[in-house]
């Protein structure tokens, strides 16, 4: 497994929370954070929907020129 630095899986473990459709409080309490808005705007990353597609279009373009 590669390395990881911690300030990484810091953002990995509020966002997948957030995209499996879990309350952002319970993403905040995980976190320990004093406040959702600090768990929201500053660890999460969701992809909108458009990023999502164009970067399961990109995987699959380099699953073919392997």
């Amino acid at each position: 497994m590669p390395r990881a630095p911690v300030y990484g899986t810091r953002h990995t473990c509020a966002s997948l929370p957030v995209e499996l459709d879990v309350h952002p409080r319970v993403a905040m309490q995980i976190l320990r954070h004093a406040k959702t808005a600090t768990t929201m705007d500053v660890y999460t990353h969701v992809p909108n929907r458009g990023t999502r597609t164009a970067a399961d279009r990109t995987s699959r373009a380099l699953e073919w020129a392997d």
